[in-house]
């Protein structure tokens, strides 16, 4: 039987203009690794969808360790070029989410 994997996020859900501590807006800087994060999420996802139709390498034989590990290393992939300005995802969220701070004051 096949194994489903998670794809949940690394990031948790919160209030809009709420800090961990519930004591105030985010700052800039949680609010920018929270965009990070988020794009990095949607690359994986795409480039997970983007592979998924490809065959295994006979050099490397295939088989389940070799999805588990074509996986992490789009994770790996994606968590790369988010940190290097992505494709612009992480600015678009970031604006929205201080745009969403204003609003909240």
């Amino acid at each position: 039987m096949t194994e489903i994997q998670s794809s949940s996020p690394n990031f948790l859900a919160q209030p809009l203009g709420a800090s961990a501590t519930g004591n105030g807006p985010m700052s800039m800087e949680k609010a920018k690794a929270a965009a990070e994060q988020f794009e990095a999420f949607f690359l994986s996802q795409f480039l997970n969808s983007m592979s998924s139709g490809l065959e295994a390498d006979e050099t490397f034989g295939g088989g389940e360790s070799e999805k588990l590990f074509k996986s992490m290393l789009n994770e790996e992939y994606a968590k790369s070029m988010s940190r290097q300005n992505g494709i612009g995802i992480a600015d678009a969220v970031l604006r929205e989410m201080l745009a969403m701070q204003e609003v909240e004051r």
